[in-house]
């Protein structure tokens, strides 16, 4: 018999199982149809396995610094599986988590790789799932609604594909055994940086190459290039405008080595144990059904209007298969803004630049709205405020006094257009630029906030008075 529901939603991960959490909540009767473990990418392949690395990285650094801080530590030792075993238990914990929200909300999960088909003897309108267990059993799951959460995976460089031993996406590398003693990292965004943020700290020898000027290309110019200084200063060096040349790739015992084009007429030719290849990520909508239905595809994503439907209008798709930020919170909210609106809620378009970024190398990096570049491209007259952290008292007491917060406005209407932070826990610090920007704050309303003292936080009132040159403390 075929599973009748008010909402299916094909994928499991953070933007599929919050969305059926919403739906339940909205009275909906939700099935969730996911062929692997619940969570997705963010939980098993992507933030949070990242994150325990990188915090465990941190606390290695701080160790082999401790000195600075007046205390003397001998013999501190680096024992990479037990590491890896800190990061496993932390993603079954949270694993288990969303298993019991799924109970608790009343969320049928059907474990089965699923298939949109057409019309059929099921329902007169494409949007019906065909799923196939494990056992080769089928069965047809039939919503009203249909919300596709399929996610991403990594990009593949021709020639440079994962081979498990030599050549790494994210996913390989998560599940590394042993650390290698030098790595290449091809490309220099969000994941390339964190991870040769955190090798480095874990005492890897790490290059990275990128195509681009500079590292974190859809990132402020001053925040990249600090970030690009503060990584190097550290050891990782880097080869910006360079092109990595697949054909000459090789490997053995002594590892691999590879030629990279750094200008038109010169190569240099580079030596590591592995290779990371880390160039953006690529939507998974191939053998979902999409053929079955008027659903386009624009670039190799998921096409949808403002409010997330695609070309059926009761079917919708969220998350990373529809492109734009490919951000686990990101697809949460557009999960929760398709229910909404399948429901016949009044909702807001989701605005990109109101969506907060960030990069949790060491220093963190975060933004949110539009980059000076991007604000002057639009055509708004301007004015920033920059100020840094070496001025703020607790940024001295935490013996990390690198990095800074900018800030564009509008000089005519005083708008916050973009909040840019390079600095110690700025990913935390970015959810009150936020949340100015919710509110349409101006830079003086959020100076003239009381922040705590001595805190990081000050720095935000600080950054937002400079716009004005009213900075106090600098």
């Amino acid at each position: 018999m075929p599973i009748t529901c008010d909402v299916a939603i094909l994928g499991g991960g953070t933007g599929g199982y919050v969305a059926a959490i919403r739906a339940a909540q909205l009275g909906k009767q939700v099935v969730i149809i996911e062929k692997d473990k619940l969570g997705g990418t963010c939980l098993h392949r992507g933030c949070i396995p990242s994150k325990a690395l990188l915090r465990s990285a941190e606390v290695y650094a701080e160790i082999q610094e401790s000195e600075t801080y007046g205390i003397e530590t001998a013999g501190a030792t680096l024992v990479f599986p037990k590491v890896q075993a800190r990061k496993d238990a932390i993603v079954e914990q949270l694993h288990q988590g969303v298993q019991y929200l799924m109970k608790k909300n009343k969320i049928q999960v059907v474990h089965a790789q699923g298939r949109v088909i057409g019309p059929s003897i099921f329902s007169p309108q494409s949007g019906a799932v065909a799923v196939e267990f494990e056992d080769g059993e089928m069965d047809t799951v039939v919503p009203t609604n249909l919300i596709i959460a399929t996610g991403s995976r990594p990009r593949v460089l021709p020639g440079l594909e994962p081979d498990g031993r030599y050549i790494m996406s994210s996913d390989e590398a998560l599940r590394m055994d042993e650390l290698p003693a030098s790595l290449i990292i091809v490309g220099g965004g969000v994941i390339g940086l964190e991870w040769a943020s955190m090798l480095n700290d874990f005492g890897v020898e790490v290059t990275v190459v990128e195509a681009a000027d500079h590292v974190l290309p859809a990132e402020d110019e001053d925040v990249a290039r600090e970030m690009q200084r503060l990584l190097g200063k550290r050891g990782v060096r880097f080869l910006t405008k360079a092109k990595i040349m697949p054909e000459s790739y090789q490997a053995g015992n002594e590892g691999i080595r590879i030629n990279v084009q750094i200008s038109n007429d010169q190569q240099e030719t580079l030596r590591a144990d592995k290779m990371l290849v880390s160039v953006g990520r690529q939507a998974n909508v191939e053998n979902i059904g999409l053929e079955n239905t008027d659903i386009k595809l624009d670039r190799g994503f998921i096409a949808v209007n403002k409010h997330l439907q695609t070309g059926e209008g009761h079917i919708y798709a969220i998350g990373d298969c529809i492109g734009g930020l490919q951000l686990a919170h990101a697809a949460s909210h557009e999960g929760i803004l398709a229910v909404n609106h399948l429901a016949g809620e009044t909702v807001h378009a989701v605005e990109s630049h109101r969506i907060p970024r960030c990069v949790y190398t060491r220093p963190e990096a975060a933004s949110i709205g539009y980059t000076e570049r991007e604000a002057k491209e639009r055509g708004h007259e301007i004015k920033t405020g920059k100020f840094p952290f070496q001025a703020i008292g607790k940024s001295l007491v935490h013996g990390n006094r690198d990095g800074f917060v900018k800030v564009i406005a509008d000089a005519k209407t005083n708008d916050i257009l973009g909040v840019h932070m390079i600095g110690t826990h700025v990913t935390e610090l970015i959810a009150e630029a936020s949340l100015a920007q919710m509110l349409d704050a101006t830079p003086w309303e959020v100076g003239q906030t009381i922040h705590p003292h001595p805190s990081l936080s000050e720095i935000m009132g600080e950054a937002m008075l400079a716009v004005d040159g009213k900075a106090i403390g600098m």
